[in-house]
């Protein structure tokens, strides 16, 4: 049976655990508006705007990217956009199916109250991710590519939480930079900053249950089997920001051989800077709980 967020291994509950619980419980009650009436959405934004912050573009300092007039990264700024919100919707959808399946069981009875907060919030972000999309473009089907898990049972409340804060924490790099960008549109900054209001809270129950169950996991698993979950772990997250190199985005952008761009952009040194730039939060976090046993994250596959 995998290890469970409600006691530790002598069969106390984790008091330091709940003292976090009981703050970020107290904080979302604090910090609560109403999504519904909080936002003003114009008829329409600029399309030959900056519609996502330069530096977070994936053709970022590439070499193709360094051929496109700033009129057409412009245009590549406003699909990878609403991809990026795009991938938010799909994103927490995954997020509410686990929760939802874990709320109120005897094995996450503890963080069960605040389940209830995060499942709200999170409700409400994908509203407001799929309202930017629909106002102003559409939403990008979910291309995530799945791959075979590890095949450890004793492992699965472990890596579902993994993946819920690595992909939480990728969107929180690009929500505190666009949040500050003035050269984004209003309306723009305020879904990025409110978003990262509520995933701050987010992110510090995520790392906090990952510690807790890999700590559990390292009394009953062998190096193998933590070997084979941190490979696991790795390849999500590479596969998580490749995801957001996009032949559908280069389409709509008006560039040609949208296939192609994407290889060049996976082969580009670039983008392992751009990589390493986004997951550097997640990768160091990994590293300093003993869950990775170094900061190497497998290189993209251009094909």
């Amino acid at each position: 049976m995998p290890p469970d967020l409600a006691a530790d291994a002598t069969g106390a509950t984790d008091e330091r655990f709940k003292t976090v619980l009981d703050r970020l419980i107290t904080m979302s009650q604090r910090d609560y508006y109403d999504p519904y009436t909080l936002f003003d959405w114009p008829e329409s934004l600029p399309e030959d705007a900056w519609w996502m912050s330069p530096e977070l573009l994936t053709l970022h300092n590439t070499e193709y990217g360094k051929t496109l007039t700033e009129k057409q990264l412009r245009a590549v700024s406003r699909w990878e956009s609403l991809n990026f919100y795009s991938l938010n919707v799909h994103g927490i959808r995954e997020l509410l199916t686990e929760m939802i399946a874990r709320i109120h069981t005897d094995e996450f009875a503890l963080p069960s109250e605040y389940f209830h907060h995060v499942i709200g919030e999170e409700n409400e972000h994908m509203w407001f991710f799929a309202k930017f999309c629909l106002n102003y473009g559409r939403i990008y089907p979910n291309r995530a590519m799945a791959f075979a898990g590890p095949g450890i049972p004793e492992a699965d409340h472990f890596l579902v939480f993994s993946r819920l804060l690595i992909f939480e924490e990728i969107v929180d790099v690009f929500n505190q930079k666009m949040g500050v960008d003035d050269r984004l549109h209003p309306t723009i900054q305020q879904v990025n900053q409110v978003h990262h209001q509520d995933e701050s809270r987010h992110i510090a129950f995520g790392r906090q249950a990952v510690a807790l169950l890999h700590a559990r996991l390292r009394d009953t698993l062998g190096q193998g089997e933590l070997a084979e979950l941190e490979r696991y772990l790795k390849q999500y997250m590479r596969s998580s920001v490749d995801s957001m190199v996009s032949p559908a985005v280069y389409r709509d952008a008006g560039l040609p051989e949208p296939y192609q761009v994407r290889r060049a952009v996976l082969a580009d040194p670039a983008h392992e800077d751009y990589t390493r730039t986004v997951l550097r939060r997640s990768v160091s976090f990994m590293v300093n709980e003993k869950i990775f046993s170094d900061d190497r994250i497998p290189p993209a596959c251009p094909n």
